[in-house]
């Protein structure tokens, strides 16, 4: 039977090679002259240092159009409470990765009400979908590429 794979996966080099390129911007920047503003890599997670919150606003979407121009979706970046010293300001960003159960029900939920002839199992932080004919598969897939979902979602290991 032909079956295919729902994932939320995400490219850790593509996200290194986007904060290069970041923390390349914001070097070159003049309004980020002497404020030593960074972005580093720490499994799973991205912290943003800046001088003030002012900065950490406008180190936001230079990120974010880096990661766009890699391939990356933004929505797998949750945004954290900013934290204040006396000299810096820090902004954790978590990288969200695999479908956790309530997001699992909500795709499952979201499969059965269309009435596709398909049958749907969570494994571990990915969903199968099997079904007799392909055409249900890639109707299946259409349907959850026009949904609006909290994180960006793949499919891969299509086998007919």
């Amino acid at each position: 039977m032909p079956s295919f794979d729902i994932v939320s996966e995400l490219d850790m080099h593509e996200a290194q090679n986007a904060i290069d390129q970041a923390n390349k911007e914001v070097g070159a920047r003049f309004d980020f002259k002497g404020s030593n503003a960074e972005f580093e890599l720490n499994d799973g997670s991205i912290l943003m240092k800046a001088a003030s919150p002012f900065q950490l606003q406008q180190m936001l979407p230079i990120l974010f159009s880096k990661m766009t121009k890699r391939g990356i979706d933004i929505s797998c970046l949750e945004t954290g409470d900013v934290k204040e010293t006396a000299k810096t300001a820090q902004q954790p960003l978590s990288l969200k990765e695999g479908i956790d159960k309530p997001l699992a029900k909500q795709i499952i939920k979201i499969i059965k009400d269309s009435k596709v002839k398909v049958q749907t199992a969570i494994e571990g932080e990915k969903i199968r979908v099997t079904g007799k004919k392909r055409d249900d598969l890639q109707e299946t897939m259409q349907i959850l590429r026009g949904q609006e979902l909290e994180q960006p979602l793949q499919f891969n290991n299509f086998r007919d």
